[in-house]
């Protein structure tokens, strides 16, 4: 598979098809693994980081998982080539900083992702559209097992997996869920829920991992460490974290109707207006007014057939994304510009908000609640 392939194909989590999808964007899970007797990546030499990148690389091309995949050396991917497939969250912005004795190999869904020599020699992970922990948690699983049939992992009896960051020492796990939460920001209740998450030992971070912004109303749930905890213990507890964030999140939006319906009404007004004959946006501004259309489709101003093309916009209108489909590298005004023209494109066949419709599903109560699908 070449990298054309990875652009011309939509990741399938992107699809927005999975459980509680209004909300939940997508779930990860991820393992880290080291190689036994090996130095971590960071205190590795070139040479070392060259015979551990040839001995694992087969390893995991000839997974059954990874027929027909995209297997490439970073070495040889350009920086926006490298910087596309962070804004796909296929790999870590600190990935995507290495060159020589590190690859990325991933499926052709973009469900699967396996970097090797990053932080740790392996870091393999599994995204999913909407509230799927579990099925990100199996199929990452099942990958994991098969490698250590293949290659001898770093692990301690008493400590568990070994990792180069001392807070993926134990499983080596990381489950995360990406939220799309407009209705807290706006009610100004974010700050309390953020609090509330900390307190109970979870990380909330930005659109693209630790140190960044919660650009677009986005915000990544995960856990902190995973020493004392079984992984199912860390799915369970993350999946209940996730949940009870969900109903706030629909209690505010209901609110936001009831008691401030013309405020809401107004913001997704002026969202539509300027992402409609804007004829220049930086990619902060494009994502927050394009979460309060999402946030429109979600409550019925829009119609539901609107959602797909809103959410590609979130990734398609990324900096990377913008310079890739021109061929063409772009300075920030050109980006500017092109990124207000795509989405001018794509507006053309986008009708206006109903809020007479937003009304009626609000009074439906349309919108859905958290189960225990999860």
């Amino acid at each position: 598979m070449k990298f054309s392939n990875v652009m011309s194909t939509g990741g399938e989590w992107l699809r927005g098809e999975g459980p509680h999808h209004q909300i939940v964007i997508s779930s990860r899970v991820r393992f880290a693994r080291n190689l036994r007797d090996r130095a971590f990546p960071g205190w590795a030499k070139k040479a070392e980081r060259m015979a551990i990148l040839d001995l694992i690389k087969p390893r995991v091309e000839e997974l059954p998982e990874m027929q027909d995949s995209f297997s490439e050396l970073l070495q040889d991917l350009s920086a926006m080539e490298k910087q596309v497939l962070v804004e796909r969250h296929l790999i870590s912005r600190e990935h995507a900083a290495k060159g020589v004795g590190s690859a990325v190999v991933m499926n052709r869904r973009q469900t699967l992702s396996i970097m090797i020599n990053e932080e740790d020699h392996l870091r393999m992970q599994s995204i999913r559209s909407g509230l799927q922990l579990k099925a990100a948690f199996k199929l990452v699983d099942k990958v994991d097992s098969t490698l250590e049939h293949k290659l001898e992992f770093a692990y301690d009896q008493r400590l568990g997996y070994l990792t180069a960051c001392p807070t993926n020492v134990g499983t080596g796990m990381r489950a995360s869920a990406m939220l799309h939460l407009p209705g807290l920001v706006l009610s100004e209740l974010i700050n309390q829920v953020i609090q509330a998450v900390s307190k109970i030992g979870l990380a909330v971070r930005g659109l693209y991992g630790e140190g960044t912004e919660a650009m677009g109303n986005l915000f990544q749930i995960s856990n902190q460490t995973t020493l004392g905890e079984k992984e199912d213990e860390i799915i369970s507890r993350l999946s209940k974290v996730i949940e009870t964030i969900i109903e706030k999140e629909h209690d505010a939006r209901q609110v936001l109707i009831q008691k401030k319906s013309n405020t809401l009404w107004d913001q997704i007004g002026r969202a539509y207006g300027v992402l409609t004959y804007a004829h220049a946006m930086t990619s902060k501004e494009a994502l927050n007014l394009l979460s309060i259309i999402k946030l429109g489709v979600d409550l019925g101003a829009f119609p539901e057939d609107r959602r797909l093309p809103i959410d590609e916009l979130f990734i398609d209108t990324q900096p990377a994304h913008l310079q890739k489909s021109s061929q063409q590298k772009l300075n920030a005004e050109e980006r500017d510009y092109l990124r207000a023209q795509i989405i001018r494109e794509r507006l053309k066949v986008f009708p206006k908000p109903d809020i007479s419709k937003m009304a009626r599903e609000s009074d439906n109560g349309s919108t859905s609640r958290p189960s225990n699908n999860e």
